[in-house]
């Protein structure tokens, strides 16, 4: 058999190493790539387009494509007015600040955001977060100007914290956030939403404060007396209303118009019970009346000192990671069924800019929420102006029909918020996870259990520190399987995998499949003896010449560091097959003796290696004879 020569990577200095690394840890896309060799005029004009993605796509709005964002942005706002005002509440704040959130963020979206279909506002799981460890120092209803000063403050630290991830190209920092957690994050913060709605669906006044589900369910069963049946009644009805439509529109996507104008309808119906019959003075409670006029300025009421500083931070970090996540999230899985392009980095930056922009303009924590980009990706949007056309409706609401809503009863938006959070429970992705994964499911349970039982902030901190542990345990503790030959061919492959491959005696050939580095090389070294051990014992001999050759097949190393490096130099008897470019150069480094890069230590295939072995073997035992 042919062997062939394993090969160094061309030289680099330190400098162009270190380029490379930096350009592939932060500028995977490589953005700077459509700049080259462009004339200063282009390339001026190709960096507005990428700051501001509107100047790319705005030149070539058609009027066709404006009756299609007109329809769809009608749709989302007729959903965002009463989901707006349903979150607000639900994060503490005053009605109207939904609504104000609802008119600012999207605009500035619009601008600088690169999805088509993502439509932006309040969202339940950051409403509930935010209002939750927020009211941990502050009462909202004893002292609501300080709670609302907060909640302002603490969305800007989130913008400020969205922003700079993608500002400094750190967005792999959400990556920590894994699919099982989301999913079991999710689920169990939507439980956590829909338990607090009790206080509204069974009209009770002295509800607890904790979030726990043990807590909340004690309540309820502790204030039977103050439940009433008008409001158990309206809230049954409105429930079932809001239910069929949703399920009507998954049924039938073309029907999406079904469930997007439910909440809107039971608005306007609920009120105008409310008002016919006077309701309000028969138990069931109402919104009551709401300021007119559009967003005041609010950034005299951000809060940069003072003792409560360290919860406002806290407060825009965790709202701000979950709100990302999400809004990413939904922006890429409707880029993918239109077949286009989404670009991390810059909604990082648009959302975390339309949060700063909105702390400064009475707005809280807003992203891309899922349930209103399903509803504006079907009804038909094209591009941003979506967006556009729902916060002037929305601009509308503020200025003209505020008084409309006085009458709006509590409960109804309790049951918006109920059936907009049901969506987030997702079990046949949790089931897909037990198939594939047991500990990705075990981390999706612990986040489940942890948001229920403990906190939304503790159950997040177990799932992602469980998703950390999984990740170390994987690097300290790499896989390395044994390797046999496939009778016929030249192949080697895993003796466990592939029943038909058979050792080679006097060979024990091993795969190393993860990184070689400082934190695994103790483990691979004990793992490694004990393979010989275990290799020996097989073979029924303990003689040293039982094993001749132990071949390492680093195919799967893609990096290795000094310990490493050592660890190879203290194994006897190794031979190492096709070294990758960094390992190599970096083994040849340390090869001052050539022990390591010896012809028959290196070899390119691990068939060209055992053959070459072989033969020098037989060779030697001939000339001996």
């Amino acid at each position: 058999m042919e062997v062939h020569k394993v090969v160094p990577p061309p030289h680099k200095s330190s400098f162009q190493k270190v380029k490379a690394r930096l350009k592939e840890t932060f500028f995977p896309d490589d953005p700077i790539r459509q700049f080259k060799g462009q004339p200063w005029k282009q390339k001026l004009v190709l960096g507005a387009q990428y700051v501001f993605p509107i100047l790319q796509w705005g030149p070539n709005y058609t009027l066709k494509l404006l009756k299609s964002d007109i329809v769809s942005g009608l749709t989302i706002a007729s959903l965002a007015i009463p989901q707006g005002i349903s979150y607000a509440k639900l994060a503490n704040l005053p009605p109207i600040v939904g609504l104000y959130s609802s008119f600012v963020p999207p605009l500035v979206y619009a601008v600088l955001g690169s999805s088509r279909d993502l439509a932006v506002g309040p969202v339940s799981i950051a409403s509930l977060i935010m209002g939750s460890m927020l009211r941990q120092e502050v009462s909202p209803s004893k002292d609501p100007l300080l709670f609302l000063q907060l909640a302002f403050s603490s969305t800007f630290f989130a913008g400020l914290f969205q922003a700079s991830l993608g500002i400094l190209r750190l967005g792999f920092i959400i990556d920590f956030l894994s699919k099982a957690t989301l999913i079991g994050f999710m689920a169990g913060a939507a439980i956590i939403v829909s338990l607090q709605q009790l206080k509204a669906l069974l009209g009770i006044t002295n509800f607890t404060k904790q979030m726990g589900l043990v807590p909340v369910l004690s309540s309820v069963f502790h204030r039977t007396n103050e439940w009433s049946w008008q409001t158990i009644l309206m809230g049954f009805c409105f429930l079932v209303m809001l239910l069929v439509a949703r399920h009507v529109s998954m049924r039938k996507p073309k029907l999406f118009w079904v469930s997007a104008g439910a909440p809107l309808a039971s608005v306007i119906l609920s009120t105008l019970l409310v008002f016919a019959f006077k309701a309000q003075h028969h138990g069931i409670s109402v919104i009551g009346k709401l300021q007119e006029g559009l967003n005041p300025p609010s950034w005299n009421m951000l809060h940069f000192h003072g003792s409560h500083l360290g919860l406002v931070m806290r407060t825009g970090l965790i709202t701000g990671i979950i709100s990302l996540t999400e809004g990413i999230a939904v922006g890429r899985t409707f880029a993918a069924l239109k077949n286009y392009q989404v670009d991390g980095n810059k909604e990082m930056i648009a959302i975390g800019m339309m949060n700063m922009v909105g702390s400064s303009t009475s707005c809280y924590v807003t992203t891309g929420a899922f349930s209103r980009s399903a509803v504006n990706h079907n009804a038909g949007a094209k591009t941003a102006v979506s967006n556009i056309i729902m916060a002037v409706t929305v601009m509308v609401t503020l200025l003209f029909l505020m008084p409309l809503f006085q009458y709006t009863p509590n409960v109804v938006l309790g049951a918006i918020i109920v059936t907009a959070v049901i969506g987030l429970i997702d079990v046949p992705a949790a089931y897909c996870i037990w198939k594939i994964d047991k500990f990705d499911f075990l981390v999706m349970l612990c986040a489940f259990f942890g948001v229920i039982f403990i906190s939304v902030q503790e159950g997040l901190a177990i799932a992602v520190g469980l998703s950390i542990f999984k990740v170390l345990l994987q690097i300290t503790r790499p896989k390395t399987v044994t390797l046999g030959n496939i009778p016929g061919t030249n192949i080697y492959r895993n003796l466990h995998q592939y029943k038909e491959a058979a050792r080679v005696p006097g060979f024990l050939i091993l795969s190393i499949e993860a990184p070689i580095n400082f934190a695994n090389t103790t483990y691979l070294n004990e793992r490694i003896l004990r393979w010989i051990e275990e290799y020996e014992a097989e073979e029924g001999t303990k003689k040293p010449s039982g094993l001749r050759f132990l071949i390492l097949d680093l195919s799967a190393v893609s990096a290795i560091d000094t310990s490493g490096v050592s660890l190879f130099k203290d194994l006897r008897k190794l031979v190492l097959v096709n070294p990758l470019g960094e390992v190599m150069e970096k083994l040849q480094r340390a090869d001052e003796a050539d022990d390591l890069s010896r012809p028959d230590c290196l070899f390119l295939t691990v068939g060209e290696a055992v053959a070459s072995l072989l033969s020098i073997v037989k060779g030697q035992s001939s000339s001996h004879v």
